[in-house]
């Protein structure tokens, strides 16, 4: 794609990288195909292909319009389009660039809203409170300690998983107590920047990133294995710090070594010996994430670590298809978000399924205040001390 983006855009980071993803795309259109918005309303302004269009109009410096900025935050930034483009475009970095951008014609209130949300979301003393009312599960088993260990982990505790689904956390360490790995947690208030970066709020995020990759990299060097994420969501966005820095800024290096020892659990648990924590399981229906398997590029990895504690899972209908949660997506564009949980909770409920796992809190909760089946993380499956 030919551009003419004036020299005081081209000329900086933003700039050069935007021209740069521009320039891949190749009009082809593959990317319409897997789009769950474009699917939905048929408009080549809700395809990625036509927001690529309407964000370099932005850059070269044309006419923005408020319906500009609304075709931009229907995006559900899921990057299915990612996984089908054969030019390899990263349209994910794009969007954000061009919602930046775009955000001075943003409407007054839509910008308090959103930063009110934001504001709630990633503040533990607000946010817990709140949780109270809304919470989706307690913790029902007794904690394990590792008899000996063998290596050490940092866990990313979530700012809003600690609240909601406190047994997510306290399963995961038990997991990986029973595998012989001491467990170090993050603070509630290490959010990842996820929220304040796709939300155009990049310079709070870069200073949240930044405190994060200081304290994180630090234990990395104290003898920490890896970086255990449980939600996806996070656990891509840390992966994408070092995309976040040019290669002369002195986080770079930093940026690029949290990345690299960043983990999905599942993504982490495959390589181990889980003969240990076999259980048995039936009729289990699992939704994908979006965040894992297009943002992370780890398709049938949960499925993976399933089969090898003889869980098995039944594929579905469009597994690669968002299911409307989208971080804050669903607070802001809730017609979408819960035409797209209707879809995609129809496939998962047609094997009549006795519980439905997913691997992102974000997730479990949209498709949770859709159905009455339960739905839970995948890693409550192997509580060694639920199912001893």
């Amino acid at each position: 794609m030919q551009t003419k983006i004036p020299e005081q855009i081209i000329n900086t980071p933003q700039g050069k990288k935007a021209d740069e993803i521009l320039r891949s795309c190749v009009h082809c259109g593959f990317c319409s195909a897997t789009c769950p918005t474009y699917q939905i309303s048929g408009n080549e302004l809700d395809s990625p292909r036509g927001r690529i269009y309407l964000i370099k109009s932005v850059l070269e410096k044309n006419q923005v319009s408020k319906d500009t900025v609304q075709y931009l935050d229907q995006c559900l930034t899921c990057r299915a389009c990612e996984t089908t483009c054969p030019s390899g475009v990263e349209y994910s970095q794009l969007i954000d660039i061009g919602r930046e951008l775009a955000e001075p014609k943003r409407a007054w209130w839509q910008k308090l809203y959103r930063a009110g949300v934001r504001q709630l979301l990633t503040t533990p003393v607000l946010f817990n409170s709140v949780a109270l009312f809304v919470q989706h599960s307690s913790i029902n088993t007794p904690a394990i300690t590792p008899s000996a260990v063998t290596a050490r982990v940092l866990l990313l505790t979530g700012c809003v998983q600690p609240a909601l689904a406190p047994n997510i956390n306290h399963t995961t360490k038990n997991v990986l107590a029973t595998l012989g790995v001491e467990v170090v947690e993050t603070t509630q208030t290490q959010c990842c920047g996820a929220l304040e970066h796709h939300l155009s709020a990049q310079e709070k995020a870069l200073q949240q990133i930044k405190s994060n990759i200081d304290a994180w990299s630090e234990l990395i060097n104290s003898g920490i294995e890896a970086i255990i994420s449980t939600a996806s969501g996070c656990g891509v966005m840390v992966k994408d710090y070092k995309t976040l820095f040019e290669k002369n800024d002195p986080y770079y290096q930093k940026a690029l070594l949290v990345s690299e020892k960043t983990q999905d659990i599942a993504e982490y648990l495959l390589g181990k010996d889980l003969s240990v924590l076999r259980v048995k399981a039936n009729n289990i229906s699992y939704h994908a994430p979006c965040t894992l398997q297009h943002g992370q590029k780890l398709p049938g990895i949960v499925e993976k670590v399933l089969a090898k504690v003889d869980i098995q899972i039944s594929p579905i209908t469009d597994s690669h298809l968002c299911c409307g949660s989208a971080g804050s997506y669903s607070i802001f564009q809730p017609t979408i978000s819960k035409q797209l949980r209707k879809n995609k909770l129809q496939h998962l409920s047609a094997s009549n399924p006795d519980i439905i796992v997913t691997a992102n809190i974000g997730c479990l909760m949209h498709l949770s205040s859709g159905t009455d089946i339960p739905v839970k993380h995948w890693i409550e499956l192997l509580d060694i001390s639920e199912n001893a």
